[in-house]
């Protein structure tokens, strides 16, 4: 097939010409624009800028020239790209937000750290930064490659000498074809420390390395938390960092506090992260912010966020940080190219190619001195030559009929070569007298000496190296800062709990398993014999079984009546209104159907000088490593192995020197050292605690303290304190003594619990009507008595269950209602 203009046509698959062609332009992104160079840390973009400016003569000592001007250098002569392209280069090499050192002296409009953009170049005027002008040093000297601009009109340089290790400490982002890079600012006196250090012994290993590179340096300070994400890019080039807003709690003159947000993550923008907190504000999905408002200027930045009289300033925080900005992660890919070939780098290999690179600059800077040298000491020699004959020189040039006779007499008659003989012909005659003649010897001597040390350097590594180390120090000394982001402990991930404010929850159980928290300040203090409020609203035939007092943020440990069990944070209860009935436990916990909720203890960790003792109705007690519970499964665990019709009933936590007291339905009481039980393992059955009588069981245990008493409480509504000392110690296993004489008006034994003078207790009944009242309130009695009425019971209504809540401050007045006067047996004490 003929073409016309065409000799030959070739046919190819367009699959092939494609996957050809994208290839190229693949390569050409990634060489050409996108990734930086390991020498110099520059893309080529960011490097005809500065090139173009050095040719401009912009530097930091000259005045600033119009952004223009350098658009249109750079555009003409050698980046065939876009305008917009160059200025947003320019303007962000100008930007302190963005470079941790910046290459661009910016006068005018260059844009903020709240997102505005940059003024048009028409109006914004640049120059060198001093270290660009490092970036640049002896670029003049054949230090490095040139070639060929767009239009092979002039010449470029492919990488700067770069006498600032610019990779490292102002990294460098940027997506190519199928790779991207994102590579953090470090600091520079820590970058020029291990620069030192990896030259002073080149095996260095990515570890010893650390102790001088703590880690990224960003410009616009904050926290970086942790260093697990450091180490992994320092040693694989990937990497993960998570880094957070500064913010400090203010509290001001009217007692009110304040988040004060003085630095952001690097990239942030601190507009739109004021408009996400205002967005939570707004969508109340955050509470207790009052105001908030931007109050920086030139002295730095201030976002202040005023938080309510009532909230929590801490859990604001973490809220902020899980869900706006104030908390972002970084991923560190080190990806530079190697020889125009694209590289996943580690720390050390960072550091050895920037080394290798400045080193192959200080040989051919050297080299190029030398060669300077060298022909000046060469053209020194002829005009010697010329003063140690000075009048055959002048008789020789006054008969040559041309200057080329005279050049070429020259070189013959005294042996010299054109060079020198055009320096002799080019010499002013007041070099001929005796103080210009002395000047030419004395410049010969410092040239031969300054050849001497040349030839030595390149002669030797070790003077290069040692040549090297003075340079970087030199750096360190002009340009070194202190580090602006701090690295600070490793952080995990925010959990709901983490934005959860920390306070006293009441734990309520029913006989069926429903479960739900209410604060404890529901409840209004009430004298004793009061008739009480709804805590719980209840199905038909069921009644409240458990209440419980914990923090929002503690673990509750979960025993059930067959000796099982299960774990389950206090926040993840359900809030409820308290004539509600909660949730179904099944739905937090694996519950089995068979099972019952017989105990709970609220524990903050897991130490392990800690004990678990449990017991059992049947009179069995054992001890176990709290340690032992550390690994939470959803199915729960065996916590003691209980035998058929017996059941678990109580579970407390002890520090294994505290004393047992263990109180039976019958109103039997024993005390003993719990060193009498010695620690068992998860699985066992535990040993006789009490020798129980025909009908009686265990309804109770405490590990009481020092200054506590005892109270002991009835289904009949009765109770009273005893003082510890009145519980004589005993040996485990014994029949015990009487706490509490029990007869048909106080029905049997309900509880037993330890109080202090400053607790407050609270009383359930069968139909879910709860009391809460002073400890204080309840007389201290001796141990053989029936007690004094606590709660007024309706017919066939009855106590089933007790907790205590410890003090707190409260507002609420003690209700000194009507109710309260029907007390026909308050104080009575029937010995």
């Amino acid at each position: 097939m003929a073409i016309e203009g065409i000799d030959r046509v070739f046919p190819r698959y367009i699959e092939d010409e494609m996957r050809d062609s994208y290839i190229d332009y693949s390569m050409s992104v990634i060489v050409g624009r996108a990734l930086p160079d390991v020498r110099d840390g520059l893309k080529p973009v960011h490097r005809r800028i500065l090139f173009a400016m050095n040719g401009l003569g912009l530097f930091p000592n000259r005045p600033y020239r119009k952004s223009a001007a350098v658009v249109g250098e750079v555009l003409a002569k050698f980046h065939p790209h876009g305008d917009t392209a160059v200025y947003d280069t320019l303007v962000r090499m100008a930007q302190g937000f963005s470079l941790r050192y910046t290459l661009i002296d910016g006068q005018g409009n260059f844009g903020s750290i709240d997102g505005d953009s940059a003024a048009a170049y028409r109006y914004t005027e640049a120059k060198l930064q001093k270290t660009a002008v490092e970036m640049l040093s002896d670029i003049d000297k054949d230090t490095v490659e040139f070639g060929p601009n767009f239009d092979d009109s002039l010449k470029e340089p492919l990488v700067l000498p770069s006498k600032l290790p610019n990779l490292l400490i102002n990294g460098s982002s940027g997506i190519a074809v199928g790779m991207a890079t994102n590579m953090p600012p470090h600091n520079l006196n820590e970058i020029v420390d291990g620069l030192i250090n990896m030259i002073d012994k080149p095996e260095i290993t990515v570890e010893e390395l650390m102790e001088h590179i703590q880690g990224p340096d960003f410009p616009t300070g904050a926290y970086i938390c942790g260093r697990g994400g450091i180490q992994e890019a320092y040693r694989t080039g990937r990497g993960k960092l998570i880094l957070r807003a500064r913010a400090n709690i203010e509290l001001k003159s009217d007692g009110k506090e304040s988040i004060i947000i003085t630095e952001i993550p690097y990239m942030v923008n601190k507009t739109k992260l004021i408009e996400q907190v205002a967005n939570q504000v707004r969508e109340k999905k955050i509470e207790g912010i009052v105001d908030l408002r931007d109050e920086s200027d030139k002295e730095g930045m201030r976002v202040v966020i005023d938080v309510k009289r009532d909230g929590n300033p801490q859990v604001i925080m973490n809220h902020l940080y899980k869900k706006t900005s104030m908390q972002e992660t970084f991923g560190i890919i080190n990806l530079a190219l190697v020889d125009q070939v694209p590289r996943i780098l580690k720390l050390n290999e960072l550091l050895e190619l920037y080394i290798a690179h400045r080193h192959t600059v200080i040989i051919r800077r050297t080299e190029y001195d030398l060669g300077v040298a060298e022909r000046r000491a060469h053209i020194l020699e002829g005009l010697k030559v010329a003063t140690a004959n000075i009048d055959a020189i002048v008789q020789l040039i006054k008969k040559a009929k041309d200057t080329p006779t005279a050049k070429e007499q020259l070189m013959k008659k005294f042996k010299l070569s054109e060079i020198q003989a055009q320096a002799i012909l080019d010499m002013r005659l007041a070099r001929l007298t005796g103080l210009e003649r002395k000047k030419l010897d004395e410049e010969y001597k410092e040239v031969l000496k300054k050849i001497s040390y040349l030839k030595g350097i390149l002669e030797s590594k070790r003077r290069r190296m040692a040549l090297l180390k003075e340079e970087l120090i030199e750096i360190k000394e002009k340009y070194g800062d202190e580090r602006r982001t701090e690295i600070i402990a490793e952080v995990e991930d925010f959990s709901l709990e983490d934005i959860i404010a920390e306070e006293e929850m009441v734990i309520a159980i029913s006989h069926t398993g429903y479960i739900k928290r209410l604060p404890t300040g529901t409840y209004r203090r009430q004298l004793r014999g009061g008739k009480g409020i709804t805590g719980m609203g209840t199905r038909e035939s069921d009644f409240v079984e458990h209440l419980f007092v914990a923090s929002t943020h503690d673990y509750i440990l979960i025993f059930t009546n067959n000796g099982q069990c299960y774990w389950l944070k206090v926040h993840r209860i359900p809030q409820a209104g308290r004539a509600s009935i909660g949730k179904a436990t099944v739905n937090l916990i694996d519950i089995k159907k068979n099972e019952r909720i017989t105990a709970m203890q609220p524990v903050r960790g897991f130490d392990p000088t800690r004990h678990i003792i449990m017991v059992t109705k049947k009179g069995h007690i054992k001890k176990t490593g709290l340690e032992e519970f550390s690994n939470p499964r959803r199915a729960g665990i065996k916590a003691m192995t209980v035998v058929e019709g017996d059941e678990l009933i109580e579970a407390v936590i002890t520090d294994g020197t505290q004393d047992i007291v263990l109180a039976t339905r019958g109103g039997m009481a024993i005390r003993f050292p719990e060193s009498q039980v010695r620690k068992m393992g998860r699985a066992a059955r535990g040993v006789r605690a009490i020798t129980l009588k025909k009908d009686d069981e265990l309804i109770s245990m405490v590990a009481p303290g020092r200054g506590t008493n005892l109270l002991v409480v009835t289904e009949g509504g009765y109770g009273k304190r005893t003082r510890l000392d009145d519980y004589r110690v005993t040996k485990r296993g014994g029949k015990g003594i009487t706490t509490l004489k029990v007869t048909g008006r106080t029905g049997r034994l309900v509880d037993l619990k330890e109080v202090l003078d400053q607790d407050e207790i609270m009383l359930i009944t069968r139909s879910g009507m709860i009391i809460r009242q002073k400890v204080s309130d309840i007389k201290i009695i001796g141990r053989a008595t029936q007690g004094v009425k606590l709660i007024r019971l309706g017919k066939d209504e009855l106590v089933v269950d007790v907790a205590r809540v410890v003090k707190e401050d409260e507002n609420s007045k003690v209700n000194n209602n009507d109710e309260n006067d029907e007390n026909d047996e308050n104080g009575e004490n029937a010995e």
